[in-house]
């Protein structure tokens, strides 16, 4: 079918896949919005063509848990790249899946990550000139939580 905008399908070139360490939860408990918890960032490696970076300890993943079957993320965190430049990674993810298993992964248990949807739209901020590229871009990714790191995937949309 003829679009007659001349939109491309749109596609995606892999980015990076990331390596976040995370520390235990803080649970504030039942907020007005819903049950607030805040998760330390604690390192983590980053590796994309041509590249890598250590997440620095420090950033933190504040979240927002719905209802029972899903969790809105908004973590934060600087990556350290090879040579020196620091990059201000903002990272707005859902995460839902059956309530039983968003449970057991709120308690810390390991859940196989085929059965939640986890998906993410990082933006990137740097004053590296040669990174400044990804100001410019948008990107999207998908992950899985483990009891001890999130895992991801981030992909440019082209």
């Amino acid at each position: 079918m003829h679009d007659p905008a001349g939109f491309a399908e749109p596609r995606f070139q892999f980015f990076a896949d990331l390596h976040v360490s995370v520390g235990a939860p803080q649970d504030v408990g039942a907020t007005a919005r819903g049950r607030r918890r805040v998760v330390p960032i604690t390192g983590g490696t980053a590796t994309g063509n041509g590249w890598h970076a250590r997440v620095l300890p420090g950033g933190a993943d504040v979240q927002l848990v719905v209802n029972a079957r899903m969790t809105q993320l908004d973590a934060r965190y600087v990556l350290e790249m090879d040579g020196g430049d620091l990059v201000y990674v903002h990272n707005r993810a859902v995460r839902s899946g059956p309530p039983e298993l968003m449970a057991q992964l709120m308690r810390g248990e390991p859940v196989d990550p085929a059965q939640l949807y986890f998906r993410c739209c990082p933006s990137f901020e740097t004053a590296s000139h040669a990174l400044a590229w990804t100001v410019e871009r948008m990107f999207v990714g998908q992950g899985a939580r483990h009891p001890d790191k999130v895992v991801m995937r981030f992909h440019e949309l082209l």
